[in-house]
């Protein structure tokens, strides 16, 4: 303990003072369960609810959250705490730790949602996008890149007023475009610009706070981590085209871009006395052959995408590839000693990425579960907003979660709560994902949270007061940017539009009349149903409903490779696979249903083709079984023997001895 105890004494008397006050409270309020004493009886569903946590429940989920808070917990802790902590408090069935332990895929525990998530993960190709975009972001900051590319913004733009500032919002929206990471940006470029701006004369605070501002860039401009994130999360409530994402962020991320850039020409008038540079047509084209190589990688990724070269997550890939090919045979600031080191930080970065995420999923399903997303629907609409007050309410909900979050984490809670809700007043989820990430944009500037204040503060070595003053004209500037997204969306989806969706540029995107009529939403958007709604494949289940239906479609394969593996062939193998569902629990009507047309129609191509495309539908993944393909494979060709019953036949032979 330091002197006087301070640090660590006043978080401990904190947590103390924290955990007295939330357990007097509790005792004071009968701990939620005295409140029934003066009311009428309740019915046996009235008691039965009453019986939960109630009062005490949230009491301790506050509490919780406090001291972990207090204890400075980091926030993928917190997550994971809280999550586990409402299956315990209230989810039903979860508090049964023997079914937790057990290793049978059939038993369902809450707890169990986070390495199930986990692996889930692994299934959604946009994931694999981002530990390529992380890699090649963290060569090209190693390398030369970022200094070429300063270069030709300063040789195009370095003769107007304020010129270098200029350069500097223009390498950040280069290097951005490449790289997808906004911390990443402020380090290449910042690095590179500011002691060039102090040098030519610009004030040291204004310095730093236009390359800590414009390197949140990084989030908006394609490719963009965040982007892909939110296409992830999402995508529980409407598929997301990535290629639309990446599109739609291309002009806002200008617009800021620009407005930043008039920002600076502005500031350099006023100021006066700032070093211009002349203008030299031999000098632009000097640093557009030496940069040429880096200005080339956003038009191969971005060009790659939209041609239909190759994915997004192809693209990534391709990026480091190209990176890597760059550095170490065309700028050589890299050897082949460097790249452990670079691997090693991607690795942990992508790691605490992939345990965020994890966790995040997990509390959403409980929220999924508690059916928490319709609530908060419902809730909304009660209030009778229009679309225009609507997205006042997230951007001033986005801009506090991101001041007291990471963007990453934002994205994980929120968007799954709101995008039904945006979905419902006919809002385009392409055009709520960039306002979620222009609000996150300005979160990477506001304390206490901000990101780019502290990696500003360290790679420029000032102090984090000083940082927040820097940046506070630029939040306001990128403030007007983020009202230009939200209220004029084809500024995002023009150009979806016009290249990918053969629609006019200012086609309606999402802002429609003011209050449109009760229950209606735009046709060409989909309706967002709560669980045991909707009919057929359409219906959405629950996640009980959902691993029960994994867990048996696992099961029927398995009894497919015994089947097949029986001596001699069986004639019918299709009858005796379905005799077998019974001793196996195999119970759930969808996957009965599943199995018996699969039977029906052995021997045909179509028969495990049907299986697999139907599976795949109902996981909202890929699905895949090779016993199952071989068995529907062979037509039967007559019935099979009678099943024995009874001893096995080893025992059989045995007693005959």
């Amino acid at each position: 303990m330091m002197k006087g105890g301070t640090p660590i004494a006043r978080r401990l008397w904190l947590v103390l003072t924290i955990l007295a006050v939330s357990w007097l409270l509790l005792e004071l309020s009968g701990g939620g369960t005295d409140v029934r004493a003066a009311g009428p009886p309740l019915d046996a569903d009235a008691d039965a609810e009453a019986e939960g946590p109630g009062s005490k429940g949230v009491l301790i989920l506050v509490t919780a959250f406090m001291v972990m808070v207090a204890l400075g917990t980091p926030l993928f802790v917190i997550i994971g705490v809280l999550a586990a902590l409402c299956f315990r408090l209230y989810g039903e069935g979860y508090d049964d730790f023997a079914a937790c332990a057990s290793l049978d895929a059939g038993t369902i525990c809450g707890y169990d949602t986070f390495p199930a998530k986990m692996a889930s993960l692994t299934t959604k190709n946009v994931l694999l996008a981002i530990p390529f975009f992380v890699v090649s972001g963290a060569i090209m900051s190693a390398g030369d890149i970022a200094n070429r590319l300063v270069a030709f913004a300063r040789s195009l733009v370095g003769w107007l007023p304020g010129g270098l500032a200029v350069a500097a919002v223009g390498g950040c929206v280069f290097f951005a475009a490449i790289s997808g990471s906004s911390p990443v940006t402020v380090i290449a470029i910042g690095s590179v610009m500011y002691p060039a701006l102090t040098k030519a004369a610009y004030p040291s605070r204004f310095a730093l706070g236009l390359v800590s501002s414009a390197g949140s860039l990084g989030i908006v401009i394609p490719p963009s981590i965040p982007m892909l994130v939110f296409a992830i999360v999402a995508g529980g409530s409407v598929t997301i085209d990535v290629g639309e994402l990446f599109m739609a962020g291309i002009l806002p991320g200008l617009m800021i871009g620009a407005l930043l850039s008039l920002y600076a020409v502005y500031f350099a008038m006023k100021e006066g006395g700032i070093e211009r540079t002349p203008f030299s047509l031999a000098e632009v084209w000097r640093s557009f052959t030496d940069g040429l190589w880096a200005i080339l990688l956003p038009v191969q990724i971005l060009g790659g995408i939209y041609s239909g070269l190759f994915t997004p997550t192809e693209a990534a890939a391709v990026s480091v590839v190209y990176a890597l090919a760059v550095e170490l045979f065309v700028h050589r600031q890299l050897g082949l000693h460097h790249l452990p080191k670079i691997l090693v930080e991607s690795a942990v970065m992508m790691g605490s990425l992939l345990v965020i995420m994890a966790l995040a999923f997990g509390l959403n399903d409980f929220l999924v579960e508690e059916q928490i997303p319709d609530a908060a629907v419902a809730l909304i609409q009660s209030w009778d907003l229009d679309v225009v007050e609507f997205l006042l309410v997230i951007n001033g909900l986005l801009l506090i979660a991101g001041a007291l979050m990471d963007s990453i984490s934002a994205i994980l809670i929120i968007a799954p709560l709101l995008t039904p809700v945006a979905i419902k007043l006919g809002i385009d989820p392409i055009h709520l994902g960039i306002i979620f990430i222009v609000n996150l944009e300005i979160g990477y500037l506001t304390p206490p949270i901000g990101l780019n204040l502290f990696v500003a503060s360290s790679v420029f070595n000032k102090p984090i007061g000083e940082v927040v003053k820097a940046v506070v004209p630029f939040i306001l500037v990128m403030t007007v940017g983020l009202g230009i997204v939200t209220y004029v969306p084809s500024i995002a989806l023009g150009p979806v539009n016009v290249l990918l969706r053969n629609k006019p540029f200012f086609a309606d995107a999402g802002m429609p009349g003011s209050k449109p009529p009760p229950g209606t939403v735009r046709p060409d958007m989909p309706v967002i149903k709560a669980p045991g709604e909707g009919e057929g494949e359409q219906r959405v289940r629950s996640m009980a409903e959902m691993t029960a239906i994994t867990s048996q479609l696992l099961g029927i394969c398995d009894l497919a490779e015994e089947v097949n593996d029986e001596t001699p062939p069986l004639p019918d193998r299709p009858a005796r696979w379905q005799e077998m569902f019974a001793d196996e629990d195999v119970t759930d009507p969808t996957v009965l249903e599943l199995a018996k047309k699969a039977a029906a129609g052995a021997g045909t191509p179509a028969a495990y083709k049907d299986l697999q495309r139907e599976a795949s539908v109902l996981l909202k993944g890929p699905w895949e079984c090779e016993p199952l393909e071989e068995m529907l494979a062979v037509k039967p060709t007559g019935p099979n023997p009678p099943r024995k019953i009874g001893k096995p036949d080893d025992e059989d032979e045995d007693e005959d001895e």
